[in-house]
């Protein structure tokens, strides 16, 4: 996962048009764009501009490589029920917002009908195509940023949701933790004990 991570950071900040290991430009491009309705870009940052389409990417050549074949059967099924939904539209990514959101509402309900049947080795059942999209989308989002080497772009993700990159160390009650190496005082608690 951190090197799809790494992968996606570079790739997302690259002036150069980056290469797909696994899909192809346009397969990139729809992959994209359903990410984007899944984590749409608002007041704040959405999964295109974290880079995601470039950590699924990466991720299915790497560690997700058994969901090689979701994909590749399920954009070509998604594609299908964008042209019996709405016959004028070529692909997803060319469809309206609202157009996609119902596309995707109406082919996860059928998916997920389809799917329900279908046990894996383990006995789980096999998760769809928009369920295993969903969730590599929230792991690009929110993976560990880490280092200016790995996460998602400028750790968009964890911007939106407001989680700190720095570590606070706080002992329990102070008193017995408070010689601790790694320990450093808030700010506020360091006023504290100048009072």
């Amino acid at each position: 996962m951190l090197s799809a991570a790494a992968h996606a950071r570079q790739a997302a900040q690259s002036e150069l048009l980056a290469k797909f290991e696994f899909f192809s430009a346009e397969q990139a491009v729809e992959v994209d764009a359903i990410s984007a309705r899944i984590l749409p870009t608002t007041d704040t940052p959405g999964a295109h501009e974290a880079g995601v389409i470039f950590f699924i990417d990466r991720a299915l050549v790497t560690f997700a490589k058994d969901d090689q074949k979701i994909y590749a059967e399920g954009l070509p099924e998604l594609q299908a029920n964008v042209r019996e939904l709405f016959p004028s539209i070529a692909k997803f990514s060319a469809a309206t917002p609202e157009q996609q959101d119902q596309i995707l509402q109406s082919f996860d309900a059928r998916s997920a009908a389809a799917t329900g049947a279908r046990q894996s080795r383990r006995g789980a059942a096999t998760p769809s195509f928009f369920e295993t999209v969903r969730l590599y989308t929230i792991m690009g989002f929110l993976i560990d940023p880490d280092s200016d080497k790995r996460g998602n772009l400028d750790g968009v993700g964890w911007k939106v949701i407001g989680r700190e990159r720095e570590h606070m160390f706080q002992p329990p009650f102070g008193y017995y933790d408070k010689d601790y190496p790694g320990w450093q005082p808030n700010p506020s608690d360091a006023e504290k004990t100048k009072s």
